[in-house]
């Protein structure tokens, strides 16, 4: 497993629409979850030890931002056939399971993935209420393999409650860190 970085912030860049099913049993598409503050596309999967070590504290900050007026939504990517642990029943249970207050939707055909340019699990992908990119960072300062920071630096979050109190992100920013999508292979 190679951990990966994405490409900071392209600050102004529009989110591409799209249309996904959630583990909810409906479609869901980039309008139906626009924010009125804000919008969080974020990109994680099930088996990734990144996202396992963060998902419960990005359940909690995702529930403070709904407050503030930014939705959310996560899409999983990853190659399910080889990967089944990001199975589609498989993100149905993660999401009763930790009690998702946000769509999660899977990404079948990897289209969604590719036109964001995603490139890991989590990436996070913070717009503001035009859907222009302006956060595209870490979730927090805490790493995986280390003894848990009792006061980790939110990055996301504060990132994203800028932008809903002021349409831009931090001009700063730390990527990301996380598992490498699981890519479909193409057959000849």
């Amino acid at each position: 497993m190679a951990s990966l970085n994405p490409p900071v912030c392209d600050f102004g860049w529009k989110a591409p629409d799209f249309i996904l099913p959630g583990v909810d049993g409906r479609e869901w598409s980039l309008q139906d979850i626009r924010g009125p503050r804000g919008t969080l596309v974020m990109f994680i999967c099930n088996h990734c030890p990144y996202v396992k070590a963060i998902r419960q504290r990005l359940v909690a900050d995702v529930r403070e931002l709904q407050a503030l007026g930014v939705n959310t939504i996560a899409i999983s990517s990853n190659d399910a056939v080889n990967y089944p642990e990001d199975s589609f029943e498989n993100m149905q249970l993660l999401a009763k399971e930790l009690d998702f207050s946000f769509p999660y939707v899977y990404d079948r055909t990897q289209v969604v993935a590719k036109s964001y340019g995603a490139v890991c699990t989590p990436d996070f992908f913070g717009f503001n209420a035009d859907l222009e990119l302006q956060y595209r960072g870490r979730f927090d300062d805490q790493r995986r393999d280390m003894t848990p920071n009792p006061n980790p630096t939110r990055d996301l979050f504060k990132a994203m409650k800028l932008v809903a109190e002021t349409g831009q992100g931090p001009r700063e920013q730390i990527s990301s860190i996380g598992c490498s999508i699981k890519w479909i292979e193409e057959t000849a």
